[in-house]
């Protein structure tokens, strides 16, 4: 679901939904209700239920605090996860190596996979847990921001240099490559991300200014 990457107000139709995922209305108003619980929709009267979007500062502040696990994940996973495991973050890069923005949600959503598995590769349950509740936002925000600033490019160049420092089992680059492409998430979000709050349309940075922002 685009939750930033448009304008307007999404509401969420339960017939529709029973109608898209072909099961009846009680799973679906038992999962609204959880997503509820978990601030990803509210129901206003005679509006309906609607999808709950974040503000720039709550976006920041879960990108830092994503930030934060990922980079001990990866600081764990550098002495633990095995040679296969880093191999596989190998094979989700290769497709986009010569040109990420060819299909770039195709490469928004390998992007989410190779940090999911860097914390799943730490091993710690609660680390995955606690990503769990911010990955549908991180998720939304990073297909946005991907468009922007030559991000995607740089991206799978960070990529890389993770995947080295994993395989050096080097726990300290590790850790400081995956803080620090993380924050730089955070601080771009800072600078470009006021449509958070304004409701306008994130802006779309035309080829020709690339990494002039």
């Amino acid at each position: 679901m685009d939750i930033y990457g448009r304008v307007d107000e999404i509401r969420l139709d339960e017939r529709q939904l029973c109608e898209d995922l072909g099961v009846s209305r009680t799973p679906i108003r038992e999962a609204l209700s959880v997503l509820e619980q978990e601030g990803f929709v509210r129901t206003i009267p005679r509006r309906g239920i609607v999808v709950v979007r974040k503000t720039k500062r709550e976006i920041v502040e879960m990108i830092t605090v994503w930030a934060a696990i990922e980079s001990m994940a990866a600081r764990i996973a550098a002495t633990s996860a095995s040679a296969e495991d880093i191999a596989g973050l190998t094979t989700l890069m290769d497709a986009f190596e010569e040109d990420p923005t060819g299909d770039l949600t195709e490469y928004s959503d390998a992007n989410m996979a190779f940090h999911k598995a860097i914390i799943r590769l730490g091993d710690i349950e609660l680390m995955s847990s606690l990503t769990d509740t911010l990955f549908i936002h991180m998720r939304a925000v990073r297909a946005v921001t991907m468009t922007q600033d030559n991000r995607a490019h740089r991206s799978v160049a960070d990529h890389r240099a993770i995947i080295a420092a994993l395989r050096a089992r080097d726990p300290d680059g590790a850790e400081r490559l995956v803080r620090d492409h993380t924050l730089g998430l955070a601080a771009h979000v800072e600078r470009h991300g006021d449509f958070l709050d304004t409701g306008a349309s994130p802006r779309i940075f035309k080829p020709s200014v690339l990494g002039e922002q």
